[in-house]
């Protein structure tokens, strides 16, 4: 894929915790966790099994190290899996595979069915690449997604990427915690928190699998094959802005956006999003919110309050009060 590039200004780029990367492949494996007492399946009983077989087993760190560095394409066999991924292996080389970086389980979300498709993969051989390697914690990982590319191409691209340019790709996955992007190569990923200006519910709101994005890259991090990816910086941040647009007390047009047990949340027209307290509407007794709006309804809004450093605003259906 070719890569677009657009020059910015210099700006001092945010500067991304390393928090932020460790949380997704935890995510990903919290992501079932709410059924905490249910009876054992064979995910977890192929889980223990292959983490004590492979607590036993030494990798060749030298043989991983020259995978990592000359990107090279590995075939492994899957012997176990759990609900965050695969774990495979071969000679002397053992690691875990993300169900996020597994082709065939990209927009993959009823869990039911990504058990049996987990299940589905034991025993099968995949081409695989590393893609973090970290011999102090015993981890290295590896992604099927990223052996589509050829090899080398990875070192290609982080060359030519920089922090705060725009670059074009094609989403690849989207999971709770934010989209995949392809970039040619090399995945990046938008953390929810980087996909718009306003609340996201789910990316699934934001992207599809296959859209073709712009995106800003906001931080590199070749050793461990990492892209942060940002969409909404490529839009200008509403809330800087909201004081010289809107004023408390102001009646403004609205969007309902979302409905809850306690109020909705609606979109005015420059971008941001407030929350019209389920006080705060003409609710007669024996009605709820659902009954009073609907998501996509327009609205007639006051400005009750506004808390532009915090991003929120308090709205009112009550015209007269």
């Amino acid at each position: 894929m070719m890569i677009t590039r657009k020059h910015v200004a210099e700006k001092s780029m945010p500067i991304i915790d390393e928090s932020w990367w460790e949380s997704v492949l935890a995510e990903e494996e919290h992501h079932n966790t709410h059924i905490s007492n249910r009876t054992p399946s064979r995910l977890d009983a192929h889980r223990e099994a292959k983490t004590e077989e492979a607590n036993k087993i030494t990798p060749n760190w030298v043989q991983v190290r020259d995978l990592y560095r000359r990107d090279q394409i590995v075939s492994l066999k899957v012997t176990g899996c759990n609900r965050g991924g695969l774990l495979v292996e071969g000679d002397a080389l053992y690691g875990f595979v993300p169900f996020s970086h597994l082709v065939d389980m990209a927009g993959q979300v009823d869990m039911a069915e990504r058990e049996k498709s987990m299940e589905a993969y034991i025993g099968r051989t995949l081409r695989l690449k590393v893609i973090e390697c970290v011999p102090e914690d015993g981890r290295i990982v590896f992604s099927e997604r990223a052996a589509q590319a050829e090899p080398g191409k990875r070192s290609e691209l982080f060359s030519s990427l920089h922090s705060g340019e725009t670059v074009a790709g094609t989403v690849t996955n989207i999971t709770d915690f934010g989209v995949f992007v392809d970039l040619g190569g090399v995945e990046g990923l938008i953390h929810i928190s980087e996909l718009s200006w306003g609340r996201v519910v789910h990316p699934s709101q934001v992207a599809e699998i296959g859209q073709k994005l712009d995106v800003q890259v906001l931080e590199l991090s070749p050793e461990r094959c990492r892209v942060a990816l940002s969409l909404k910086r490529l839009f200008a941040n509403p809330w800087l802005k909201i004081g010289a647009d809107v004023s408390v007390g102001q009646v403004v047009p609205a969007t309902i956006t979302s409905v809850l047990s306690y109020g909705a949340f609606a979109k005015l027209d420059l971008g941001v999003e407030g929350l019209i307290h389920a006080s705060e509407m003409p609710i007669v007794e024996g009605q709820a919110v659902k009954d009073i709006v609907h998501e996509g309804q327009q609205v007639q809004v006051r400005v009750l309050h506004v808390d532009a450093s915090h991003q929120r605003m308090g709205l009112s259906m009550q015209l007269d009060g």
